[in-house]
């Protein structure tokens, strides 16, 4: 095993420019390897076979975390060094392996023996194989915590914390828990004070995933919770009552919107974060998984001059997603689009966007009215909440306005008496309305790691029961894709979301049922039999089309949804 150097100045590193040097000497040491790749004008995979053949330290061919051998580094030196140890069979008692991802120098060395006499082995290790490890295994924000509980002061004094305290452990605590949810592509995160522990989820693809934190983190949980509050510019000393805030955070040199929300629990306040769209990405109507003909017929409906288009679904099915793609998709400089949303989660080039302030009487109803006096052409109502909102929105699609608005509904018939319930005349409805779209958002297949599989009958005719499709469905279907989980989906199977779509436009025939106020089921078979594919029809074809699972379709929706 070679010596150990500091491959900057004394290995192959050193015949680089002195800039391409002096970049990969201030990158940390996660995104060293990529700035060296840069500089030599490989591909990170290559530069690390290069990095291993100079230095003789051989690429770790299994990533295996060493739970016995885990204590000996604290999690700051494991982060800030991205060094863990690893798991080797047959290997001396005597040895400890680690996996670094760059090239050890005398300083890491030095501290590595300071927790430890056993013989040290070195393996190179892809960066970011080695931060999921400590990620894993130390928690995420490994390190932040470990201020109060290091024995050795002196490691903390050598790593830059010669001022550092409680507070600002704390600090870089949450910010590294911001960070990686917005890594890991996290809509949502939870902060949960339970008995003995502050618990702390992610909402990736719709779902509540777990985060490895560090052992230590319950005696700081006042001080996170607090910290959060502060940043939302909350009342730290208000714990008995639900407060709402917002947080931009910083990150890439982009501003990310945070919306706040803190209730009092039994045993601390719980506070839950909602990421906004970070890169204000522009959704296209392919992208958000319409088909063809779903395409053809909205864009019949978008061409209009007025008229609504109501959107429905639970909370977090998409709903502004495909309204922003919507517009997108007429967006020109001869219409005027004016928006009135909480929050403003897209931003629409050449668009006047609203965000509403009740806390002052800007409500989406009241900004309405004044909306009609801007002489629009399109106008976008966030939600419609309330009976006034709902009113204004018909009234203006009757005026020569094409509406866009959204609906807390379980399907696109349910709109319809949905509108009726909150008091709008039926006929108003028939003649207003164009379209109504349910959707429901279910997770995407891994392109890089599905496998068609055989199917099982039996169970396959059972999920087809449960969301009350015809046996028939299941006729020449043999195999299906299936998740299999892979580095690029993080071992999930699954990696973002697509759409599932309940597309209605009323025909005559069905502006008689609402007129009469028909039940909802009755405007669904009416929709049927004019047509309609429903929520799960959508969600089988996507499962033949190979985008995604029957059993995901089956976690979304359910019989009661139809």
């Amino acid at each position: 095993m070679p010596v150990e150097i500091d491959f900057l100045t004394a290995g192959p590193a050193a015949g680089l420019r002195e800039e391409a040097r002096q970049a990969i000497a201030a990158a940390p040491r996660s995104e060293r390897l990529e700035e060296y790749a840069k500089a030599i004008g490989r591909a990170p995979k290559e530069a690390l076979a290069e990095l291993a053949a100079a230095t003789g330290i051989a690429i770790a061919n299994e990533l295996r975390i060493d739970e016995a051998a885990k204590p000996i580094l604290p999690a700051r030196l494991a982060a800030d060094f991205q060094v863990v140890p690893l798991k080797v069979n047959d290997s001396p008692e005597a040895e400890l392996h680690l996996a670094v991802s760059w090239p050890p120098d005398d300083t890491l060395a030095d501290w590595v023996r300071t927790f430890t006499h056993r013989e040290l082995r070195w393996h190179l290790a892809p960066p970011d194989k080695v931060q999921q490890l400590i990620r894993d295994n130390y928690g995420v924000g490994a390190g932040s915590l470990d201020l109060a509980d290091a024995a050795d002061v002196a490691l903390h004094e050598s790593l830059g914390d010669t001022d550092a305290d409680e507070d600002a452990a704390v600090v870089r605590f949450v910010s590294d828990v911001i960070t990686q949810a917005i890594e890991d592509g996290a809509t949502d995160i939870h902060f949960e004070p339970q008995e003995g522990q502050l618990r702390i989820r992610y909402r990736v693809d719709g779902l509540l995933v777990p985060v490895p934190l560090p052992e230590n983190l319950l005696r700081f949980q006042d001080a996170i919770i607090s910290r959060l509050k502060i940043m939302a510019r909350l009342n730290i000393s208000e714990k008995r009552l639900p407060q709402d805030g917002r947080i931009a955070f910083r990150v890439d040199g982009a501003s990310l919107d945070i919306r706040v929300s803190t209730i009092p629990t039994i045993y601390a306040e719980s506070v839950s974060l909602r990421l906004l769209n970070l890169r204000k990405e522009a959704y296209t109507m392919d992208r958000i998984g319409l088909d063809a003909d779903e395409r053809e017929r909205i864009t019949r409906v978008l061409d209009s001059p007025h008229g609504i288009v109501l959107v429905t679904g639970p909370t977090g099915s998409g709903k502004s997603t495909s309204l922003n793609a919507f517009l997108r998709q007429i967006n020109s400089t001869d219409l005027r689009i004016v928006t009135v949303e909480d929050p403003i989660e897209y931003e629409v080039p050449g668009a006047n966007q609203i965000q509403v302030r009740p806390e002052i009487g800007l409500t989406f109803a009241s900004t309405l009215r004044h909306i009609l006096r801007q002489d629009p052409d399109v106008i976008m109502v966030g939600e419609v909440r309330d009976r006034e909102t709902a009113d204004i929105a018909i009234r203006a699609s009757l005026t020569g306005h094409l509406v866009f608005t959204t609906l807390h509904t379980n399907d696109a018939p349910g709109a319809i008496t949905r509108l009726i319930d909150m008091g709008i005349e039926p006929f108003l409805i028939a003649s207003a309305i164009e379209l109504v779209i349910a959707q429901r958002l279910v997770r995407r297949l891994c392109p890089q790691c599905a496998r068609s599989a055989p199917v099982e009958p039996k169970k396959l005719l059972e999920s087809l029961a449960v969301l009350g499709l015809e046996p028939s469905a299941a006729e020449g279907v043999t195999e299906l894709k299936s998740p299999v989980g892979c580095d690029h989906c993080r071992g999930t199977g699954f990696r973002g979301r697509i759409g599932l779509f309940e597309i209605l436009r009323p025909n005559e025939e069905m502006h008689d049922l609402i007129v009469r106020r028909e039940s909802t089921r009755a405007l669904a078979r009416c929709a049927q039999k004019h047509g309609m594919r429903t929520l799960t029809q959508s969600g089988w074809a996507k499962v033949l089309a190979g985008e995604t699972t029957i059993d995901e379709v089956v976690r979304i929706i359910s019989v009661n949804d139809r």
